[in-house]
């Protein structure tokens, strides 16, 4: 079986949550169809992965908000679309029974889902989530879960014990067997022989289906269940076959492992600061392993105006600017850009994210601040240089970054 992944694989990935934590950001999409690197979608990381790791059958399980990212996978993924052949990305929604008003958790969208699923004649589900940054060859994980024989195979990646609190942590044996779960532990089982390191999941999991099946139906009949892969499914499927723990491989070809999860203002600005830097630590431009989207159809990013009596100069350094966006006499620096946008005469971004089409006015300084789409920021209005004020007019989260939501309407 090992080798024709795309006919025994299928590719479940949830992509149904609100992303609270993500405050504005999410108030009028879901989180994996949050802008992220100026041209992608959050979402685009892991679909890249699968197609990189030869995965075509993919279903994405939505619910919350779910019209942007539907309109993304109709406008951005349809390349892989041949069903005659095995390959499609297909947005599933709920099927909610009567009485029912949405997922109760991770496990119940695959319970909801898992007629459909099963029609699919495949032998294993790699259920994956929409919402992380990393770059993952699924296959080894695959050859592993079928070799060792697992009815669920995890992956985990090696965290610093000191940061275990903010992970699902998993106690391992020598054989990677999986024999213990914690929920972020005040003090976390460590890995066999390295008292200073912890394995935490990913949110990546390969079923094997059956076996999937008997988890599902029992977390579903359980009133005490939490419904969750992690908190329910883990527990149930080790009292059955084996569960296994996969290593993390990471494909970003760095010294040390990347894996983000971005569900919080500040993990998401900080994982977005990653990709400017002169040896970036997320490399969008490795040509050995693309991150596909949806094709931006507008002209080259433009620079006008170069340094006169008046200092107005358009320039960007360590940015990542998208096409379409005009930096007309206007600063950039250390930012991401996104497509048409314009940055107008002395005016300053620093450390922030613009999404599409933001329009930054005369002599408008900001800093650390994520701008959603469409936004009209006026001449001279500084966003980002006085924190108080800054928490009197807008969202502002823990680490001091400001978001100003679609839809806002700043004031001169």
């Amino acid at each position: 079986m090992i080798g024709s992944y795309n006919r025994w694989t299928l590719v479940v990935l949830l992509a149904g949550g609100k992303g609270e934590r993500l405050g504005p950001l999410t108030t009028v999409r879901c989180k994996p169809a949050v802008p992220f690197g100026g041209i992608y979608r959050i979402i685009d990381l892991t679909l890249s992965n699968c197609i990189n790791s030869g995965l075509r059958r993919i279903f994405v399980l939505t619910q919350y908000v779910p019209a942007s990212l539907n309109r993304h996978l109709r406008e951005g993924w349809r390349f892989i679309s041949r069903p005659t052949l095995g390959e499609y990305v297909e947005s599933l929604a709920p099927q909610f029974r009567a009485g029912e008003e949405s997922f109760r958790g991770s496990a119940d969208a695959l319970y909801q889902n898992l007629t459909t699923l099963e029609q699919e004649d495949a032998e294993v589900a790699l259920v994956l989530s929409g919402d992380h940054i990393y770059k993952m060859d699924y296959r080894p994980m695959l050859d592993f879960h079928v070799q060792t024989g697992a009815d669920m195979t995890i992956g985990a990646v090696e965290v610093p014990k000191a940061q275990s609190k903010a992970f699902g942590i998993f106690e391992v044996d020598v054989n990677s067997k999986v024999i213990g779960f914690q929920e972020k532990p005040e003090e976390p089982k460590t890995l066999p022989g390295n008292p200073e390191q912890c394995l935490a999941s990913m949110g990546i999991y390969a079923f094997r289906i059956s076996a999937l099946r008997k988890a599902l139906e029992a977390s579903a009949a359980d009133p005490e269940s939490h419904h969750d892969i992690g908190k329910d499914i883990v527990w149930r499927m080790m009292r059955g076959g084996p569960v296994m723990a996969y290593q993390f491989v990471d494909m970003n070809k760095k010294s040390s492992k990347y894996w983000r999860d971005v569900g919080t203002i500040d993990a998401y600005w900080a994982a977005n600061m990653d990709l400017v830097n002169v040896d970036p630590d997320f490399n969008l431009y490795d040509r050995n392993w693309p991150i596909y989207t949806s094709q931006v159809v507008a002209p080259p990013p433009k620079f006008v105006f170069s340094e006169g009596a008046d200092g107005r100069v358009g320039t960007a350094t360590d940015s990542v600017i998208s096409p379409g966006t005009i930096l007309s006499g206007g600063r950039v620096h250390r930012s991401v850009v996104g497509p048409h946008c314009r940055i107008n005469s002395f005016a300053r971004v620093e450390e922030s994210i613009l999404f599409d089409n933001v329009n930054v006015g005369r002599r408008a300084v900001i800093k650390r601040a994520i701008i959603d789409k469409d936004v009209l920021i006026p001449e001279g209005v500084q966003i980002g240089v006085k924190p108080e004020e800054d928490r009197k007019r807008y969202y502002v989260s823990p680490g001091g970054i400001v978001v100003i939501a679609k839809g806002d309407v700043i004031q001169g």
